[in-house]
């Protein structure tokens, strides 16, 4: 009944799902939704008219997911004291890729001080040289890294390994939900600000990331009331 009323008030599937978890109102992820809202067209019903696109952007995705990541532990087992975004030591981990789908970036942001780590990755997305990566750069890190949260992308597929190895958890967020790590969104964001969309990666050096993740931790943030990440942070490590 709320989805249908939701719907039919021009709330797009993402607002309902997150104005529900705002109010602890009980519902689904969004892929739950729009399989639900695909399902009632199949069997002549009109959900679908009330969603943004009319599900013309979604009848792809609903049927070429990608292949889940096994035994991985949703976002919703996640501690809430997470959330609230005030114990340190949580981090959220993303790719940011190349111009024709071809290399990638990684970036790890830690949730209260804003700090951030970049690495470009040797062999691009492949799941196994990504976590070798992962561990070797924040091995000298592993006591302030307590958790890790991801998308549902194959490339962390070798979390396991991450996670004994570094002696943290790793989570995973909902499908299409790119809201649940909304600071590697908005971080990713502010590297691009470096390295714009389409940019071949090969043509770009290690020098060059560590330059970047430099002055984007060198910025004094709002959100920090103006202080830097990388004050903040050395302040924890130290």
């Amino acid at each position: 009944m709320l989805l249908s009323i939701s719907l039919k008030n021009k709330w797009s599937v993402e607002q309902i799902v997150g104005y529900c978890k705002k109010n602890r109102i009980p519902m689904v992820g969004k892929t739950t939704i729009y399989n639900f809202i695909h399902q009632d067209k199949e069997n002549g019903g009109e959900l679908y008219k009330h969603t943004r696109h009319q599900l013309k952007h979604r009848s792809r995705a609903l049927y070429t997911c990608k292949k889940k990541v096994e035994d991985k532990k949703s976002i919703e087992e996640r501690p809430e004291v997470i959330s609230q975004k005030t114990e340190f030591g949580h981090w959220e981990i993303d790719l940011i890729v190349g111009a024709g789908n071809k290399g990638a970036i990684l970036t790890l942001v830690e949730m209260t001080t804003k700090m951030l780590f970049m690495r470009k990755l040797k062999e691009g997305k492949k799941a196994k040289s990504l976590a070798d990566e992962l561990i070797d750069m924040t091995l000298p890190y592993k006591n302030y890294i307590k958790t890790i949260t991801a998308d549902n992308g194959n490339e962390f597929s070798d979390f396991k390994r991450v996670e004994k190895k570094l002696n943290l958890q790793f989570f995973f967020a909902h499908p299409y939900s790119s809201w649940e790590r909304g600071l590697s969104e908005h971080t990713n964001g502010l590297v691009r600000q470096y390295i714009p969309k389409n940019i071949d990666f090969k043509n770009i050096t290690d020098k060059e990331i560590k330059e970047y993740q430099y002055k984007i931790n060198n910025r004094p943030r709002k959100v920090l009331d103006f202080e830097k990440p990388k004050d903040l942070f050395y302040q924890k490590v130290i």
